[in-house]
């Protein structure tokens, strides 16, 4: 289904997002108070506008309000992002993402009202640690402060049994949602199926639990 974006604020978040999202099939205004990221963005976005989201009469001029889902990609000032943040709130926009720059400014970006605050560069950080962190780590996304949702390579201990031979979730309570191969992916595996090297898993678990089975089976390469 085709929605409607708003991305203000054109820098490297706000330009990527706005890429991805016309990439998908959706349409975005984007708007920065630079012309040049603006003319950059032009031949990207569905429309591309040079305007100061500071100001209510300019929000309401851009149809604000015909948006369902405006993203604040301001980066350094945190003045606009906090007030541009502010007066969509007060137009109505029914939901409204603001980029934090750290935990001081998501906790003020969350008071007046913002729907969901995120933290590119922190979050990124977590994600390329952890992935340095282990061999056999492909992605990871975070579902809460204790739950993971990752990917990993199969380890080579795994080569030929089934799941029902592993028994991961009474050995270390995770779960395995879908085994990924070279030609397809299986999204309801059964306690038969084998996993196989080269296999992807897709795995949801505790932090620990999971950091358990991964140095579990680092040993068992030995």
């Amino acid at each position: 289904m085709k929605k409607q974006f708003m991305v203000i604020g054109l820098g490297r978040f706000g330009c990527s997002l706005t890429r991805t999202l016309i990439a998908n099939g959706h349409e975005v205004l984007a708007v920065d108070k630079d012309d040049h990221l603006v003319q950059a963005m032009s031949s990207y976005a569905t429309h591309a506008l040079q305007a100061d989201c500071t100001d209510e009469g300019v929000l309401k001029e851009l149809g604000a309000r015909n948006f369902s889902h405006a993203i604040v990609a301001i980066g350094e000032d945190l003045q606009a992002s906090i007030l541009t943040t502010l007066l969509l709130k007060e137009l109505e926009v029914p939901k409204v993402t603001a980029k934090a720059k750290n935990e001081m400014h998501g906790k003020m970006l969350s008071k007046i009202g913002a729907d969901q605050v995120i933290y590119p560069e922190r979050d990124m950080g977590t994600r390329l640690g952890n992935q340095l962190s282990s061999d056999n780590l492909i992605d990871y996304i975070e579902l809460s402060s204790d739950y993971n949702l990752v990917e990993i390579l199969a380890p080579p201990a795994m080569n030929g049994k089934s799941l029902k031979q592993l028994d991961i979730r009474a050995n270390y309570g995770c779960t395995i949602m879908a085994i990924k191969t070279l030609e397809s992916i299986n999204v309801s595996p059964n306690a038969e199926d084998q996993i196989h090297t080269g296999d992807i898993l897709l795995m949801i678990g505790s932090n620990e639990n999971i950091r358990h089975l991964e140095n579990d089976y680092e040993r068992k390469r030995y």
